[in-house]
């Protein structure tokens, strides 16, 4: 029997989950729970917690040894940041699953491929910090995602990445000039089945202005392909303002549109070592979104 402290799914999580998932897989967790009522589509999926990071850093006894190259760290000297941020990565690139985790992680990855009529379905392998957003510090964007990954063996590698890349040489330095303890912060993993934004387009939506924190409309980022360019800032996307009193009235509206120039998109790979392959676009002040009364 599995231990569920190490694995969960996505369905069974919540915000309350936030200490032991992580806070992108607590709102992942809450959006399947509660927009699913309302026959909104949220691809499915399951956690490895931080337990089973805690328990992966204890079994390869990497605790002292990162401590010591993060001590003899200058913060002030880059060469010595990245020396040190390579080495540490590496040690956890390195290290070995514990056997019941590992077995955990395949067996569910095997059992959300079959509920997606595949033997080894695609997917997104996201890293979910427990402090990505506090009073005084910011971590949301520090650690790395991987994309279209498919089968056992890539997927427990771009889990073990993850682990690797709550060491990235920026988040080393921003925690030690915050005076957090590198420990501190736990990580856990999201998996989540891809859904084939490629072939269409894919954003981001908030829920206020993020400029005036007004809160009575929906900002919408959108570009061409796999949604990744309009996170990592890779391309000047479309903006859509939509004002929420007269959506709820079921009026038009988009308030205002700003076409970006999306010169670029990201789009499945099909070559092995590629999962993702980043392309010109062929029409890049093609509007990402239509609007349709």
């Amino acid at each position: 029997m599995p231990d569920t402290a190490y694995l969960k799914w996505l369905h069974e999580v919540e915000l309350s989950d936030i200490p032991t998932v992580g806070g992108k897989n607590a709102s992942l967790g809450e959006m399947i729970q509660n927009l699913g009522k309302l026959g909104v589509k949220v691809p499915g999926g399951f956690v490895v917690t931080v337990a089973s990071y805690e328990a992966f850093i204890a079994f390869n006894e990497l605790d002292a040894r990162i401590r010591e190259l993060i001590d003899k760290m200058d913060p002030e000297d880059v060469e010595s940041i990245r020396r040190a941020g390579l080495a540490v990565r590496a040690l956890v690139k390195n290290g070995k699953f514990p056997e019941a985790i590992s077995n955990d992680i395949v067996a569910r990855y095997l059992e959300m491929s079959k509920q997606y009529g595949q033997d080894a379905t695609d997917v997104a392998v996201r890293s979910s910090a427990t402090a990505e957003d506090l009073p005084d510090a910011s971590f949301a964007g520090q650690q790395e995602t991987y994309l279209n990954v498919r089968g056992p063996e890539e997927l427990l590698v771009a889990v073990r990445n993850c682990f690797a890349s709550l060491f990235t040489d920026r988040a080393i330095v921003y925690r030690h000039n915050l005076g957090y303890d590198h420990f501190n912060i736990g990580l856990s993993v999201g998996v989540q089945k891809m859904v084939r934004s490629d072939l269409a387009s894919s954003g981001v939506a908030f829920s206020l202005d993020t400029e005036s924190g007004f809160k009575d409309v929906v900002l919408i980022n959108g570009s061409y392909g796999l949604g990744e360019m309009v996170v990592q800032g890779s391309v000047s996307p479309d903006e859509f303002l939509v004002f929420k009193p007269t959506l709820n009235e079921g009026f038009s509206s988009i308030i205002e549109k700003k076409l970006g120039n999306k010169d670029r998109k990201m789009v499945y790979g099909v070559e092995p070592g590629k999962p993702v392959l980043v392309i010109p676009m062929e029409r890049p002040h093609a509007q990402s979104l239509l609007h349709q009364r």
